[in-house]
């Protein structure tokens, strides 16, 4: 029998990070066993998005090679990742009349009322984005809350509210332009919050009510699940270089030296460990703030059980766990990813994009959609279809 192989490329401000993994059941779930990593210094972006394609392109490739040569696979399309402030999502409802003469609710009811909850969004909000990803958060039927699917049950009317994640329709092609001009085909896209959700979160936290905080290089993406769907996507425009830089004004030293210094991998002796713990707060501290307003906003402030779960390149502070704790009222944990293989070359969190996208691109395979309700697909053709929905 033929491997499934996957590939998952994370393009992130800092790092281009690529992952080919294997299909491997452990505990009657899909977990990746990886075969191989490769990863570069990313230029030609900002706020993860992309300024300069031959630069992007260039460390692309020097990603894509080394992958291939510590796996041995010739990597030839791959799933990516879509992150960085043109990322956002909304919710919506919508609602529709059953026409079968039984009155039971079949999968095209499913699709029209998806449909209908499209519709509503504000033509303001819908313009120059599109949709990747529209996820049910939750079903009426003849005004009572379902749970679980509704299809073969009976009644007049199926209402649905309904969360769409968009992107800035210039940023997403960019980025698949990017990757198919380094001669892998794009087989899918994923929002880079879901993808990390896939391979740092279990079940039972998603189902109780969680965050999942990816503190990346320029941008801080935020993504709410509960009931074992993400009900909520946010991308704020903070990250851990402006830790660094401001490290590196306070102390008056190379950014360099300041990128170490905060993760810890220069001696503080020649530093005031006071000051330098009060400059990586402050600015950590501004960033909880805008997770709490966000949280206030969907009504989930205090209200997630599972807590904070923090990824990302800026999970490797400290104090990060007990800050955040502090600050939202919610148990917090650093995220540890999720592989069949105990020997993963993953030492931090900051992989979990790339590694969730191999796991995205298994179950593709495998079912066609993955747990979180979110459907797989061809991106062009899904997103041709999706937009329409949004056209007068």
């Amino acid at each position: 029998m033929a491997k499934k192989i996957a590939v998952g490329i994370d393009i992130g401000t800092y790092q281009i990070k690529t992952v080919v993994a294997e299909a491997t059941e452990e505990g009657g779930g899909l977990l990746p066993r990886i075969l191989g990593t490769g990863f570069a210094e990313s230029r030609g972006l900002r706020h993860g998005y992309i300024i300069n394609p031959t630069d992007v392109l260039a460390c692309l490739k020097r990603s894509v090679v080394q992958a291939e040569k510590s796996s041995g696979v010739r990597i030839r399309k791959a799933f990516v990742s879509v992150g960085g402030v043109g990322l956002g999502s909304v919710v919506s409802s919508g609602s529709v009349i059953i026409t079968r003469a039984d009155a039971e609710i079949g999968k095209l009811d499913m699709d029209k009322v998806v449909e209908a909850a499209g519709k509503e969004i504000p033509p303001s909000i819908a313009l120059n984005r599109q949709v990747i990803h529209s996820v049910p958060i939750q079903y009426k039927l003849d005004g009572k809350v379902v749970l679980g699917n509704p299809v073969g049950m009976r009644g007049a009317k199926l209402e649905a509210k309904v969360l769409f994640v968009n992107c800035l329709e210039r940023h997403i092609e960019d980025l698949v332009d990017a990757v198919e001009a380094a001669g892998i085909e794009v087989v899918d896209v994923m929002a880079a919050p879901f993808a990390a959700g896939l391979v740092t979160l279990s079940k039972t936290q998603k189902i109780a009510g969680c965050l999942l905080a990816n503190i990346g290089a320029e941008t801080l993406s935020i993504a709410a699940f509960e009931n074992n769907r993400p009900i909520s996507l946010e991308v704020f425009p903070r990250g851990s270089t402006d830790i660094t830089n401001d490290i590196a004004i306070g102390f008056k030293i190379p950014i360099e030296e300041a990128e170490h210094l905060k993760l810890g991998g220069l001696s503080v002796g020649n530093y005031p460990k006071k000051k330098l713990d009060e400059i990586i707060e402050a600015r950590l501290s501004d960033m909880f703030e805008l997770i709490e307003a966000h949280l206030k906003k969907i009504g989930r402030a205090g209200l997630l059980p599972a807590g904070i779960i923090i990824t990302g390149g800026g999970g490797g502070v400290d104090f990060v766990e007990e800050l955040a704790k502090r600050s939202l009222a919610l148990p917090s944990k650093v995220a540890t990813i999720l592989v069949a293989d105990n020997k993963s070359p993953f030492k931090d969190p900051s992989w979990s994009v790339a590694c969730g996208l191999c796991v995205f691109g298994l179950e593709a395979e495998h079912s066609g959609s993955i747990d979180l309700g979110i459907p797989i697909g061809k991106i062009r053709d899904r997103i041709v279809n999706l937009f329409k929905q949004f056209l007068p």
